[in-house]
């Protein structure tokens, strides 16, 4: 791999900072890695009998371990605890003590109370705790406590209905952008907290839901509709407000072409070289063109069919036209410039060897992200966490005999 990056070569903005992570899938474990990425030491809780779900999700696994599994809980030491027994709760509770976050994606207050997560009991045992809650609805309104996935808040809020070309039936997005998104939210929410409890010495609850995350996605569809009363409509890939903002087919492969001013206009009439387009008073305005889309489309592609992609990109970006190539995912990470950007990490797994995964996209100056630890194995750090709390070796036995842990 490429020589370490200056950002990887300094503290990271977070040490010092202890999180408990108690969730599962991939919205809570996301939020913690984040957290961990920028230098929080992280705890992550399990169930003994089989631990997060994501573990079994697959294939691809990668020897004994789920790819899904590796790809978002790194940075983190793991440990098991059953929660619904006494002893659980307590050691728990201990960790609590030293903590400054607490993650969790238990959606019932019932459930909570009973595993000795709820926000009450959890602050009575550290004031300055910030208690973050990451369920599909939150925890308030009518549909709080309901079971949530990531495929329900993409077709409740919207983004499915307006996802795909206009005959085509509702289309979920490929990757759970609802899950990432509810994490990036509560990563950022909790770095808030954080502050403000440097400022006034006080925790709080975070209460983040995929639903609320994933209906941000709808962003300038949503102030179309607020403002001016316009439903949105499914485009495939034209844009609502801009023409053209789409992919365009070129003699060999398709391209995307971005003109988001008048400028850009007339900078692509050049590239083109085409000012009979350019003099068209339907195209005039992007106000014109919006409306003239289906005669305009049709005649850039028709134009652009004359060339292969790659000699339009070199006159379009020579033009500093906004335009680019449509990549495969395998395309793009091992793209050079997403490579040297140190979008690409190795870690070296006990079970597994060394294996890559996606970075962090965050980059500073002077607190860098790190990438300290792979994924863990299932309780991986039972008796390190166990040891640091006061437990002697016998008692951890006893823990694991009675599967405490």
């Amino acid at each position: 791999m490429n020589s370490v990056p200056l950002w990887q070569k300094n503290s990271s903005a977070l040490d010092g900072i202890k999180v408990i992570e108690h969730s599962t899938a991939l919205a809570g474990p996301y939020c913690a890695q984040l957290l961990g990425d920028l230098g929080a030491e992280v705890i992550k809780i399990e169930r003994p009998d089989g631990g997060d779900q994501a573990r079994g999700w697959g294939p691809p696994f990668v020897g004994s371990e789920s790819a899904y599994f590796l790809g978002s809980n790194r940075n983190k030491r793991g440990m098991t605890l059953d929660l619904s027994k006494a002893e659980g709760r307590q050691i728990l509770h201990q960790l609590l003590e030293r903590a400054d976050v607490l993650i969790h994606n238990v959606p019932r207050e019932a459930t909570r109370q009973k595993l000795g997560l709820d926000e009450q009991t959890c602050r009575a045992i550290n004031s300055k705790l910030i208690w973050a809650s990451i369920t599909g609805f939150g925890n308030s309104g009518p549909y709080a406590e309901r079971a949530g996935y990531d495929i329900i808040a993409q077709g409740m809020s919207g983004t499915m209905h307006v996802t795909g070309e206009p005959d085509s039936p509702p289309m979920r997005f490929p990757t759970p952008m609802a899950d990432l998104t509810a994490g990036i939210y509560t990563a950022l929410a909790i770095v808030s907290a954080l502050l403000a409890k440097e400022r006034t010495g006080e925790g709080q609850a975070i209460d983040t839901a995929l639903l609320d995350s994933q209906v941000t996605w709808l962003s300038n569809l949503a102030s179309n509709y607020l403002t001016a009363g316009e439903p949105a409509q499914k485009l495939g890939n034209a844009h609502p407000s801009i023409v053209p903002y789409q992919p365009i087919p070129t003699a060999d492969d398709w391209i995307i072409v971005a003109i988001g001013s008048e400028r850009l206009w007339q900078s692509l009439v050049e590239v083109l070289a085409w000012p009979e387009l350019g003099a068209d008073p339907r195209f005039a305005t992007n106000k014109d063109r919006l409306a003239h889309r289906d005669e305009l489309v049709p005649m850039l592609a028709d134009r652009f069919r004359q060339k292969g992609a790659k000699e339009w990109l070199q006159k379009l970006e020579g033009a500093d036209i906004p335009a680019g190539p449509i990549l495969k995912p395998e395309q793009i990470l091992n793209e050079p410039h997403l490579l040297s950007r140190g979008m690409i990490v190795e870690l070296e797994h006990p079970a597994i060897g060394v294996y890559r995964m996606l970075g962090n996209p965050m980059k500073f100056s002077k607190s860098p992200v790190s990438y300290r630890r792979p994924a863990p194995l299932l309780g991986e750090h039972n008796m390190e966490i166990l040891s640091e709390l006061g437990y002697r070796k016998d008692r951890i036995a006893q823990l694991q005999k009675t599967s405490v842990i």
